[in-house]
């Protein structure tokens, strides 16, 4: 099993914005390309990390899994409309996806 996460920081005073926007998006086009809401994860940063951190967070099996989920988006309108929508809100260039192993679990 392995953790993506997509990285992204905000503008000053928009992240309350873009955490609504983004989980709309989870709900209405994550399903389309398998990362349902049992697989999907919202974080932002606290302590330690910058506030206007958001991270998008998907367990996944493999990354042919990724792939393929990348692949789906890629054909999705509602997604490049989205991506177009949020634009305002992100701080251009800190898009980032991290991608994790999971080596044990408890």
């Amino acid at each position: 099993m392995m953790i993506a996460r997509w990285q992204i920081d905000v503008r000053f005073g928009q992240k309350g914005t873009f955490i609504d926007s983004l989980t709309k998006w989870v709900k209405e086009i994550g399903p389309q390309i398998g990362w349902t809401a049992d697989k999907v994860r919202i974080v932002t940063g606290s302590v330690g990390a910058l506030e206007s951190t958001v991270e998008l967070e998907v367990r996944i099996n493999d990354l042919n899994e990724l792939n393929d989920s990348w692949e789906r988006l890629g054909g999705i309108e509602a997604h490049k409309k989205w991506s177009l929508d949020i634009e305002p809100y992100v701080v251009s260039g800190t898009p980032n996806w991290k991608i994790y192993r999971v080596i044990k679990e408890f």
